[in-house]
């Protein structure tokens, strides 16, 4: 049986998202929704659009399964993770895909000036899935703005940034958000060049079936939940 998820106050500020513990025992269980062993279809197809280009940033890398693919594709790639376990997980994908100097570091995407391995700066930014954790709680989005802030410090001017976001259009497996969130979030220092409905795939699990009951989704298996699919330039 998987653990039991370490709880977290709203009403105190404590959300889990600057907590490693809070996403650890998901990759040393193996019980994440969104370990599917593959990229996200959507993130591969922006590949294919030429939309990645440069020095290429995947924060909350989780699996590490897009940093992967930039690597193997020739990209100077690194991924990072607030979770070690994450982290680890990753660099074991990346040689069980043979794949070995795919990059993965640990690291506080809140407090990127005690990372010096997030030094020279960006061209591309694919978040998948780890931005409307910052964007999806509380009563502001302060959390949020300031995320947008060090992208836009940590990236060249003209840089893109791809957003997959849970969407709350629809069922989901974890708090989505509106496209509100992310135009607000992201109004100063950037250009939103596209938004729109997309999906992300994930995988149902013991450890949120019932979530997905009450959703009115499969007890396991795959699924293809709604997500934000956003394109940012720095400015």
């Amino acid at each position: 049986m998987p653990r039991r998820r370490p709880g977290f106050d709203k009403a105190q500020g404590d959300l889990g998202f600057d907590n490693p513990e809070f996403w650890n025992f998901m990759y040393d269980d193996e019980t994440a929704p969104w370990l599917i062993d593959e990229p996200q279809p959507v993130i591969a197809d922006l590949e294919r659009q030429g939309l990645i280009r440069g020095r290429v940033l995947e924060p909350g890398c989780g699996s590490g399964e897009h940093t992967i693919l930039f690597t193997r594709l020739g990209y100077d790639a690194i991924g990072t993770d607030l979770s070690p376990s994450a982290v680890e997980y990753a660099r074991r994908t990346a040689a069980e895909k043979g794949v070995p100097t795919a990059r993965f570091e640990v690291a506080n995407m809140l407090h990127p000036e005690d990372y010096p391995f997030l030094t020279p700066k960006f061209d591309t930014v694919v978040d998948v899935a780890m931005f409307h954790g910052f964007g999806a709680y509380g009563d502001n989005l302060d959390v949020a703005k300031q995320y947008a802030a060090v992208l836009h410090d940590i990236c060249n001017p003209g840089a893109l940034v791809h957003v997959l976001a849970h969407a709350s259009e629809g069922p989901g497996l974890s708090s989505g958000i509106s496209e509100q969130v992310i135009k607000e979030s992201f109004a100063t220092g950037w250009e939103i060049e596209s938004l729109e409905l997309s999906r992300y795939r994930a995988r149902v699990t013991e450890l949120i079936a019932r979530e997905a009951a009450k959703a009115g989704l499969p007890a396991d298996g795959p699924v293809e939940l709604p997500a934000w699919l956003a394109r940012l330039r720095r400015v």
